[in-house]
């Protein structure tokens, strides 16, 4: 094994902050926030989501924020450095490595989908087509092999690009361009969504009260949003928190962090539901909203082509600095471990997930990775409810390995790293070490309620449960 490289460092504090937002916001705040709030009932959904977005998602990500800071290390190595080698808490490292190459392998596919939606925009495809033939846009986008690969392919060329450059003038530097423009994009639709009929109903129902729309499972829902939304679980935030150093304030940075990723995700409700409130469409559309239900009503607006464009673009944007935190959990590893140069490590991860992505690109037809895998997957999930290979993985990264990840942090560095380490880690370079032990007590004790009832709710445990006991 050759030497390893001397550590990488962010530029500036600044750099980190926009940095990790970045892999923070991504399609789970422009894309799912919305639509799952919209099937919620809006209202009291969203303040239950702020709650443990505060008491849940903000804990751990101090936690994996303070891992990496304290080891200077990638997942794998932060966990056996804070711990013993050959430790078995480093399989926590091992599973965030995996399940970066995991989610980012079908990630990039959605991602390919926006990119395209981008350019049907960009060259006005929209215009004289009727609501139903616009719908049926993203239909024959899913199951067309060739076009996703095309995207996924292109995406993903795009992220490896990026990372390739390095901390400071790959991802820091990328992350200082496109961080600020999405904001921009957002207030600049959220602008005109202002001028909407629909927006004084669209602030109604985010946020005033609807407590009669709030269920049991809406609440485990806004639960495990509000820890997959913030990119814990899969070492990404580790990753990031090793380029610090060690005197950085992990305190307010995670604050500021998670502030920004909440931020976003609330203006992007700001911006769809005005628009589809406006042209008397269903808030409760699902997953649908963004690529059937939006275009619609984009087509409807004068400037379509702009608005329609900006809009596709903010969502290849936000992928993107999401999916270049996923790489670099994966780059990171090598460049650690490995001793490999970052060009080599970055080309052949980013090439290796690239393949990995080939049968979720080819998920939406009816070949081997499509209907066929999900009639094999029968046999697992039952009878018409299997799942191709896209809808696998993605059912695997998100019910199994983030949750497993998250319980993993959070019951580390509560209970197996040194109190005497753990307390000087949290109070270094802060002004909120009066905070220390009640970080320590939800790590403890709420958090992992939090995320097991996450897990049981996402495997299908927890309604039953629920039943049993006349909530569900």
């Amino acid at each position: 094994m050759s030497a390893t490289p001397e550590r990488a460092h962010w530029k500036s504090r600044f750099g980190f902050i926009l940095a990790a937002a970045g892999s923070a916001v991504g399609l789970g705040n422009i894309w799912k926030f919305p639509y799952i709030t919209g099937e919620n009932g809006g209202g009291w959904f969203v303040l239950i989501y702020l709650a443990c977005i505060l008491l849940v998602g903000l804990p751990i990500m101090m936690a994996e924020i303070f891992i990496g800071r304290t080891a200077q290390k990638s997942p794998v190595g932060a966990f056996r450095d804070l711990s013993t080698p050959k430790s078995p808490w480093m399989l926590v490292g091992w599973l965030g490595v995996a399940a970066g190459f995991v989610i980012l392998s079908y990630y990039s596919v959605v991602a390919g989908w926006a990119m395209h939606y981008t350019y049907l925009s960009a060259t006005d495809a929209f215009a004289g087509k009727s609501p139903e033939q616009i719908s049926s846009i993203f239909g024959e986008l899913y199951t067309n092999t060739s076009l996703n690969l095309f995207w996924h392919g292109m995406f993903m060329l795009v992220t490896i690009g990026v990372v390739i450059g390095g901390v400071q003038q790959g991802v820091e530097r990328c992350s200082k361009i496109l961080m600020p423009a999405l904001f921009l994009m957002m207030l600049i639709l959220f602008g005109r969504a202002m001028t909407t009929d629909g927006f004084g109903q669209a602030f109604d129902f985010i946020f005033r009260g609807h407590a009669e729309k709030l269920t049991a499972a809406g609440v485990l829902e806004a639960l495990g949003h509000a820890f997959f939304t913030l990119s814990l679980g899969m070492g990404a935030m580790i990753t990031y928190g090793s380029y610090l150093q060690k005197d950085d304030d992990v305190v307010s940075t995670s604050v500021t962090i998670s502030v920004l990723d909440t931020l976003i995700a609330l203006l992007a409700c700001m911006v769809l539901f005005p628009i589809t409130f406006s042209h008397g469409m269903e808030p409760a559309a699902g997953p649908g909203l963004v690529f059937k239900n939006i275009p619609v009503a984009l087509s409807q607006m004068p400037g379509t082509t702009f608005w329609a464009t900006i809009f596709f673009a903010l969502i290849v944007f936000a992928a993107l600095t999401s999916a270049i935190s996923l790489l670099e959990v994966a780059v990171s590893y090598f460049i650690d471990e490995k001793g490999w140069s970052r060009s080599k490590s970055t080309v052949v991860c980013g090439l290796a997930i690239a393949l990995l992505g080939i049968p979720s690109a080819m998920s939406g037809g009816t070949g081997i990775f499509g209907e066929q895998f999900a009639k094999a997957t029968e046999v697992i999930f039952g009878e018409g409810n299997g799942k191709n290979w896209f809808d696998l993985f993605d059912y695997l990264a998100s019910n199994w390995m983030l949750p497993l990840g998250g319980l993993g942090i959070a019951m580390f560095v509560a209970w197996r790293v040194g109190p005497e380490a753990r307390e000087r880690g949290f109070k270094a370079g802060s002004k909120f070490g009066s905070l220390y032990w009640g970080w320590v007590a939800l790590l403890r004790f709420l958090v992992p309620i939090g995320v097991v009832a996450v897990f049981l709710n996402a495997i299908g445990v927890m309604p039953r449960i629920l039943q049993v006991i006349g909530l569900g």
